[in-house]
């Protein structure tokens, strides 16, 4: 692909031209959280410096001009994922607090003693945690569907484990720990058939591909903003608006009330019932320039360039003696994965450091996944718009050179 504008896009990150241990820096940790254009940053600076005010109760200039960004950014959002309306788009603080206060409100309403929840083997602790805990309340019960070699979820045991019981079933759009990309549309339409809700966990997918949840048919979508090139914590529950209608509120406070005496509380309406209190502005703002920056590249674009990277990155892996991939799905995003003999990953992430590379050495909250794969840890090269096959090839030769070093 020829037409991607690169040099443009990674001139726009300042930290790309930070020197690590007096090398250029080759940021690979992207799974984990993204670098922010200077886009981003300046819109956070704007905020503070020109138009920063509590929104939505003030009736003074600053107050406007703020909440006018705030929800102009909730706008975009919908528009982003092609939400019905600006109703179905819930702030939170991240994929994790969006999980959280769906088992806390959704789940305790809906699912009760004997009901069954459906993951799958690859989930982050995001999106098993919570559910844990919310069967440990009600006597519910968690159903993992396997995965196999391959990273890969089994899909004809996975519909096995679809029953009358079932309840809810939540699942990662695109894995952290192996970059796999499930087979959603085929999930959400087997959940349909049975009436069952559908949780998507997209912190992974969102900056990869484009989502559309109307097309999709989810009943949730859950994503945060700092996977996104936006501020650290910010995320975004995207809800159907009737779902949403009729869970009650997860927080009390300011803002997600309509009216309070001490004899009772009327809530507000969709979507500030679930926004108690005085919310990130700022962040949210800058999830708004985020989404700005990303419209103008275009989705399809930046999908179309990871996919040719990571095809580059597999293929100079596959050729490295002593190298072991985890997770070589066919549906694969741009995360590679991967074990080096004798040699543990967080030595590999440790002397890759020394070389200005920056990768993930550990489990990736996905603890059941490494032992699954019968692994410890991995270490993890995941890659974003602004990273190049010049980078891949510098991540190469320091695999190659650890290798030397640990005989």
């Amino acid at each position: 692909m020829t037409t991607f504008p690169i040099e443009k896009i990674r001139a726009d990150f300042p930290i790309l031209q930070e020197k690590i241990r007096n090398k250029p820096l080759v940021y690979l940790d992207n799974a984990a959280s993204c670098q922010k254009p200077q886009q981003v940053i300046d819109s956070i600076v704007h905020c503070y410096s020109h138009e920063y005010a509590n929104v939505h109760r003030g009736v003074h200039t600053l107050s406007v001009k703020a909440t006018d960004r705030y929800e102009g950014a909730r706008e975009k959002v919908k528009d982003f994922i092609n939400a019905q309306s600006t109703k179905e788009i819930i702030f939170v603080r991240g994929a994790t607090e969006a999980i959280n206060l769906i088992a806390q409100t959704f789940g305790k309403t809906n699912i009760k003693a004997g009901d069954e929840i459906l993951i799958t083997a690859m989930e982050h602790h995001s999106n098993i945690v919570p559910w844990q805990m919310l069967c440990a309340e009600t006597g519910a019960v968690l159903k993992v569907a396997p995965i196999n070699l391959q990273g890969e979820l089994i899909y004809a045991e996975f519909e096995k484990l679809i029953t009358d019981k079932t309840k809810l079933i939540a699942v990662v759009h695109m894995s952290n720990a192996l970059g796999t990309i499930n087979p959603v549309e085929k999930i959400i339409a087997a959940a349909k058939a049975k009436n069952i809700p559908v949780l998507l966990d997209g912190a992974q997918a969102i900056p990869h591909m484009s989502v559309d949840v109307q097309a999709l048919d989810c009943d949730f979508y859950v994503f945060s903003g700092h996977k996104l090139y936006a501020p650290s914590g910010i995320g975004v529950l995207y809800g159907k608006q009737s779902l949403l209608e009729a869970m009650p509120p997860y927080q009390g406070g300011g803002d997600m009330i309509r009216k309070v005496t001490f004899e009772e509380t009327e809530y507000n309406v969709l979507p500030y019932k679930f926004e108690a209190g005085t919310p990130n502005i700022a962040d949210v703002i800058g999830l708004g320039a985020a989404i700005d920056y990303l419209n103008d590249i275009g989705m399809d674009n930046i999908a179309a360039y990871e996919a040719e990277l990571l095809d580059y990155a597999t293929e100079k892996a596959k050729q490295i003696k002593g190298l072991r991939l985890i997770g070589e799905a066919q549906e694969k995003g741009a995360i590679l994965s991967f074990v080096l003999d004798k040699i543990h990953p967080h030595d590999i992430g440790t002397m890759l450091d020394s070389l200005g590379i920056a990768i993930r050495a550990g489990h990736h909250c996905a603890m059941p996944v490494m032992d699954f794969f019968e692994v410890p840890a991995t270490a993890r090269a995941s890659f974003a718009m602004y990273n190049t096959k010049e980078e891949i090839d510098v991540l190469m030769q320091g695999i190659e050179s650890l290798i030397e070093i640990f005989g």
